[in-house]
């Protein structure tokens, strides 16, 4: 980074504080008028203090006379002696060395003050062995994780995982804790049993091959139909083990990111402790489509327990929408633009692309023993195009797709065969499955049969090496390639594709990538992409690759290097923490919207001291039996047949039978079911919103005005009977005064585009000009005639029940509750401006 001049650090330095004043006086979590009011406007302000943040780091860097805990050796004196490659001490100080973007200033020297980060994952970034019985020997993890959160420092950060070692005996956990504390990190201590069954099964049998589209596990679908539930609770136990480690160490106005379809019960774990937490959840996998996730036995459960953070990150828009659309299909909750709503409570669901350290491989070029790397390499293959995969030995990674769309090339272009090799670094992953090691053997037998028809004494087509690379060969292996092949079936990310790219800067090679990879949403721009199941297609795209024009190869490569050096995995890690804080903001600002909940224990004491007292109930949704939306079955046959709950037959009882209450129950159902759900009752029924009115010991009577047209039904029945047809499990009810049309129970996207299309018709049609009103409901529309609402009826009624009862003293209690619809929200309008108990209760001592 080129280093500014002292006097732009120092107006960098005053600009910054003039930016923390105005916009976060005091408090960083107290707003007052000058705070943004958009999330645009906050995310986009978060966006410029990062910036001026990153001026006020590099104004203390220069006053100190160091580079305060870089964990990477940035400097040339560090770079020479390590070669860029962060020791574990380096990589452990330096991941707590930054600072929260948005903090006020609240330390005496006018640096911010950090906001802590708990980073929980199944794994620590450290491997432990053990040399003694107190005595630990600790060593960097190497992993997709470890890897994109290494440019991170800005958050006083904590690594919860467990340590990939079993330790029964206190001693070795005291011993293994106390050394992971000086490396900031924290011990989950996980015993065998749960390990194979949590880790090795559900999680590696179950999950993974699901969010990777391979499937339940099909060897024995017995054995694992029965191992399910030993698995499912162990995974239960496991995520509830991090959480108990996670609560132990929480602090107030900590962000705790949870990581990985290895916790996805964790978020529910550490809301049920604490609501206020702050919980993210980030899956590295793909996530299934709808379908294929439907398939799994936990389903549900896994849903939920997810939907309990603030903010799920994936990353690509793909995921996310699968996911949404998961919770919508399978829990019946409701998809927005923005994420999951469920009951008021809405979990932002959203994209977040992943990145690499770009600047480490960069820097890692200009070293000595990466130069001498690179020479090797180029008098090695001199005369030959180079083209490398470097993959684990997984079945999602597509080696023998890529291997056999090679050979395909190589028979169709003859004049290549001795210009051009395949370099496959393939590192062994999980070598005791037995998948594994079938996939292995099919590997190897595909490139020796390869290497013995295309190769000759001197050289061969195909380089393939079962083992991984250190940091300087694999930096130097990236730099000689001409053409990136990466061909996986499925894959989160893959972030080889990103390490190819920054690498590239002198060569300005060619990347080939799978449609299927999620970095293929990032840089297809510049990727030449292909469908790896398609070998003809992958063997043309090769051929197009190594013939490409320099100009075209410049293009692309200069599209894709733009984007892994601008988008890298520190913008990735502040971005999502900055979402999290700003979701905590919006969801405060939707609960202050929200009305409160009944004062329980102020209602019955207002009931106990009241004389004459009012309750309006609501029927559906409000007294009726609990039905599952539709994960259970039958649902749909007990919903049609509306039936009192079983449990509020004797409390209902009780109060129509105390002569100081009036009960009236308000429904937008006809006549007969009220009747069969009310008549042993001492109560009034409100049938079709109130347009029918009865004492259950007297006789039905209309409430309906004298000039109510209601000539439009035919025509709307017509319409409704066609919908219904076209829309499995849609049902519609005809009353007396209205139409309703239910899609509950039908395939959720597919009601709504009914639903949508069915609204055009009836405004363009049958009701263009009659007078009546369209209440969408959240899987219904109702068409009724104007002036049938509960609101507007509520008036009639109680003029009929205080008539009949001849009531002499004023009611002094009113209780009304409901499931209503949007256009049902004037009852309560009603009841507030013309009933004095308001004016009565506030006169009354608290």
């Amino acid at each position: 980074m080129k280093l500014k001049s002292s006097e732009e650090i120092c107006i960098s330095q005053n600009h910054l504080a003039q930016l923390q004043t105005k916009y976060m006086p005091g408090n960083r979590y107290s707003f007052n008028s000058s705070t943004p009011r958009t999330r645009l406007e906050r995310l986009l302000r978060e966006r410029e203090l990062r910036k001026f943040n990153q001026s006020f780091n590099l104004t203390n860097e220069v006053k100190d006379g160091n580079r305060e805990g870089d964990p990477f050796g940035n400097d040339s004196a560090n770079e020479g002696d390590n070669g860029g490659v962060p020791n574990e001490e380096e990589f452990l100080e330096g991941f707590t060395a930054g600072r929260t973007v948005g903090d006020a200033f609240e330390r005496q020297d006018a640096r911010p003050s950090k906001q802590r980060l708990l980073v929980v994952a199944n794994r620590l970034p450290v491997s432990a062995v053990r040399k003694g019985e107190d005595s630990w020997q600790l060593e960097i993890s190497v992993g997709g994780l470890v890897s994109a959160l290494l440019g991170v420092k800005e958050f006083e950060a904590r690594w919860i995982g467990w340590a990939g070692v079993n330790v029964p005996d206190e001693i070795g956990q005291k011993s293994l804790a106390k050394a992971l504390a000086e490396k900031r990190c924290i011990p989950v201590f996980l015993d065998e049993e749960i390990v194979h069954q949590y880790y090795n099964g559900y999680c590696n049998n179950m999950l993974w091959p699901l969010f990777h589209y391979l499937g339940l596990p099909q060897e024995d679908r017995l054995a694992t139909t029965r191992s399910f539930q030993s698995q499912f609770d162990a995974y239960k136990k496991a995520n509830q083990m991090f959480a108990d480690v996670v609560n132990e160490h929480y602090q107030n106005g900590d962000v705790v990111w949870c990581h990985d379809y290895h916790l996805m019960f964790l978020p529910k774990c550490l809301k049920e402790h604490n609501i206020e937490m702050k919980v993210g959840w980030f899956l590295h996998t793909p996530f299934p489509s709808s379908e294929i996730h439907r398939t799994l036995p936990s389903r549900s459960e896994l849903l939920r327990s997810v939907l309990a953070a603030d903010l799920v990150g994936f990353h690509t828009y793909d995921y996310a929408r699968h996911f949404v659309s998961a919770c919508t299909r399978i829990l019946g909750l409701e998809g927005t633009p923005e994420g999951v709503e469920d009951q008021g409570k809405l979990t932002r669901v959203a994209a977040f692309p992943i990145g690499i350290d770009s600047d480490r491989f960069i820097r890692a070029l200009e070293l000595p023993q990466v130069q001498n790397h690179i020479k090797e390499l180029k008098e090695r293959f001199a005369g030959r195009k180079v083209m490398l995969g470097v993959d684990r030995l997984d079945m999602i990674k597509g080696i023998p797709q890529k291997i056999l769309a090679f050979e395909k090339f190589l028979e169709e272009n003859p004049n290549w065969r001795d210009k051009v090799v395949l370099l496959q670094i393939a590192v062994p992953t999980r070598t005791d499955v037995p998948e594994y090691q079938k996939l292995t053997s099919q590997v190897h037998e595909i490139v020796g049969r390869i290497n013995g028809r295309f190769g000759t004494l001197t050289t061969v087509p195909i380089h393939h090496l079962d083992r991984s690379l250190d940091f300087h060969a694999l930096c130097a292996l990236y730099a000689v390639t001409d053409v990136a092949l990466v061909t996986s079936l499925r894959d989160g990310m893959n972030l080889v594709s990103y390490e190819f790219v920054a690498c590239q800067a002198s060569k300005k090679g060619v990347l080939i990538l799978s449609e299927f990879a999620g970095a293929a949403q990032s840089l297809g721009a510049g990727a030449i992409l292909v469908n790896p199941w398609n070998i003809t297609e992958v063997a043309a795209s090769i051929g197009y690759a190594l013939n490409m024009p320099a100009d075209e190869r410049e293009k692309r490569h200069w599209h894709n290097f733009m984007h892994v050096t601008t988008h890298t995995s520190q913008e990735w890690a502040l971005t999502f923490v900055s979402e999290l804080n700003d979701t905590i903001f919006e969801a405060q600002l939707r609960t202050r919207q929200v009305p409160p909940l009944l004062p329980t224990k102020d209602a019955i004491e207002r009931y106990l001291q009241s004389n004459n007292r009012l309750l309006i109930l609501g029927f559906n949704s409000t007294l009726t039996e609990p039905v599952d939306i539709p994960g259970r079955r039958g649902g749909q046959i007990k919903e049609m047949e509306l039936k009192l709950h079983p449990d509020l037959k004797e409390p209902l009882k009780k109060l129509c039978d105390d002569p100081k209450t009036t009960v009236i129950i308000l429904s937008g159902s006809d006549r007969g079911v009220l009747d069969d759900n009310f008549s042993e009752y001492n109560m009034w029924l409100a049938a079709e919103n109130g347009m029918f009115l009865r004492l259950t010991t007297g006789e039905w009577m209309t409430t309906m005005p004298d000039n109510l047209n209601m000539d439009w039904v035919d025509s709307v029945k017509h319409v409704f009977e066609y919908f219904t047809e076209r829309t499995p499990r849609s049902h519609f009810e005809l009353r007396e005064t209205s139409l309703v049309w239910n899609y509950k129970y039908a395939d959720i996207e597919f009601g709504r585009l009914q639903a949508r299309d069915m609204l055009q018709h009836l405004w363009t049609g049958p009701i263009s000009n009659a007078s009546v009103d369209v209440v969408q409901g959240g899987r219904s529309v109702e068409v009724r005639a104007v002036g049938v609402t509960k609101g507007a009826a509520i008036d009639r009624i109680l003029g009929e029940i205080v008539h009949n009862r001849g009531m002499k003293a004023p009611i002094d209690y009113v209780l009304c509750i409901g499931h209503f619809l949007g256009k049902d929200e004037d009852i309560y309008t009603f009841l507030s401006q013309n009933f004095l108990l308001n004016r009565q209760l506030q006169q009354e001592p608290r």
